[in-house]
């Protein structure tokens, strides 16, 4: 026993606890773990507050979670389902991935600024200027742990409980942001003309009554992009209407621009900053980037927003009560890489030819299949990791049963064909329309090639 009282002990199996010369610890318990009753669920979800009772869990972490316990248990899939990259197909930038373990050395592993490292959020500020041709003051600039956090901080400074946002259908998860504000949510359908895409002209008459306008291109679910003239007409007209508002002393509508994706671009297409065009426009956009998409970087977590310096520094005091910080080893290195063109171009030229070419594969296959008279089609990939295929099964029949609805598509691919997939239903579209959602970032060019042969079995059983 010491001055302070306390016995140094050590565990040695079974045989109880022996003392250890000159190692002070506080003493273990002997006794053996209690099971733990946690009391009915009912009555628990019952205390639930009613916000937290009607959240409804990500149908797209379901469906992958499904399909990594069907590949741990052996079995042979073309895992198309998640937004994410396997680093063996996608490694992350040898500068970065260097780049933080050199800062974990040096040893930078406390809190970082709530807005940021200086040095990371002057780097973007260049990296924006330099690819995105929009330069934006330092403290219109926010650094945060992936953009999830700016997305759902966007929603919690600007909307109250019954504003209207504003989106297309399919689109990622803005129906869950709205939701968990209290917000109304104003889904406006779109069609594969327009490549699911919102248009200016579908957008205007709900912008008088809107609080926010969300717009991502290029698109996750669709891979698609909304062209730059589309986008400047898009942006004309929340200037008119914000114009309109000044004069009633209305709230302004803002623009919550996510670009995740926007270093992913193929095919001659064209991605565009809404400032880049409509400079104007600059007191009502928010909008969104990071490292996750543009350089295989889900797991660093490090994202950020560009926003009126006001709305910035509320969303940064917002984000500080939930520690919602990118970590700061991480930022170092991202300030060091975004920091150099020469690294960024090198990257960028083997990263998206690399996805641009699995895309490419899987477009070709689909269209061939197509060719053969199944009823199979897609959208001309133009960014982001995404293909959107179509599936006209519903009503058609296999081995006499019939194809109800897309979730039956669903299962008919993975069970017959080996092809894991994510319909449009999990990106807030209701009708069952064929459409599924085809990811590339964990696929090799091997995989797609041999999965293609299996979904054309598969087609050809079914009734004509």
């Amino acid at each position: 026993m010491d001055s302070r009282g306390l016995v140094s002990h050590r565990r040695v199996g079974d045989a109880g606890l022996e003392r250890v010369p000159g190692v002070t610890i506080l003493p273990m318990t002997t006794l053996a773990p209690a099971a733990l009753d946690f009391g009915s669920p009912a009555r628990c979800e019952a205390a639930l507050a009613e916000r937290a009772r009607g959240m409804h869990a990500s149908e797209i972490l379901r469906i992958a979670a499904e399909i990594r316990e069907l590949q741990a248990d052996g079995q042979t899939i073309c895992n198309l389902t998640v937004g994410d990259f396997d680093p063996a197909q996608f490694p992350v930038p040898e500068m970065l991935r260097v780049g933080t373990q050199e800062a974990l050395e040096a040893h930078q592993t406390n809190y970082p600024p709530g807005a940021g490292l200086p040095e990371l959020r002057k780097a973007i500020r260049a990296y924006t200027a330099h690819y995105q041709g929009v330069t934006y003051p330092l403290d219109a600039i926010l650094v945060t742990s992936g953009c999830r956090p700016v997305l759902y901080a966007a929603f919690r400074s600007l909307i109250d409980p019954g504003d209207r946002v504003v989106f297309g259908v399919p689109s990622w998860n803005n129906n869950h942001y709205a939701a968990l504000v209290g917000a109304e949510s104003v889904a406006i359908p779109t069609t594969r003309a327009n490549g699911f895409q919102p248009t200016a002209e579908a957008v205007a008459p709900h912008l008088p009554t809107a609080t926010m306008l969300c717009l991502c291109t290029p698109a996750n679910p669709t891979g698609t992009l909304i062209s730059p003239a589309e986008m400047q007409r898009i942006m004309l007209l929340v200037v008119e209407e914000n114009d309109r508002r000044k004069q009633t002393g209305g709230r302004p509508l803002f623009v919550l621009h996510d670009q995740v994706y926007g270093a992913l671009v193929f095919g001659g297409h064209e991605h565009a900053h809404p400032l880049a065009l409509v400079p104007e426009a600059a007191p009502y956009l928010i909008s969104l980037d990071g490292i996750s998409k543009a350089f295989a970087a889900t797991g660093l977590r490090v994202g950020w927003c560009t926003a009126p310096p006001v709305l910035a520094a509320r969303m940064r005091d917002l984000l500080a009560h939930v520690g919602a910080w990118a970590p700061r080893a991480e930022q170092v290195a991202t300030a060091r890489f975004l920091a150099d063109p020469n690294q960024v171009n090198q990257f960028r030229r083997t990263m998206d030819k690399a996805v641009e070419r699995r895309l490419t594969a899987l477009a070709d296959g689909v269209r061939e299949l197509r060719a053969e008279g199944l009823p199979v089609d897609c959208v001309e990939p133009e960014g982001a990791i995404y293909l959107s295929m179509q599936l006209d099964l519903v009503g058609r029949r296999i081995e006499g049963a019939v194809i109800e609805d897309n979730e039956a598509i669903r299962a008919l691919l993975l069970e017959r064909a080996g092809w894991a997939v994510v319909p449009f239903q999990a990106f807030g579209l209701e009708e069952d329309t064929g459409w599924f959602r085809l990811s590339v970032g964990a696929v090799s060019l091997e995989d797609i090639s041999a999965a293609l042969p299996r979904i054309r079995s598969m087609l050809l059983a079914v009734e004509r």
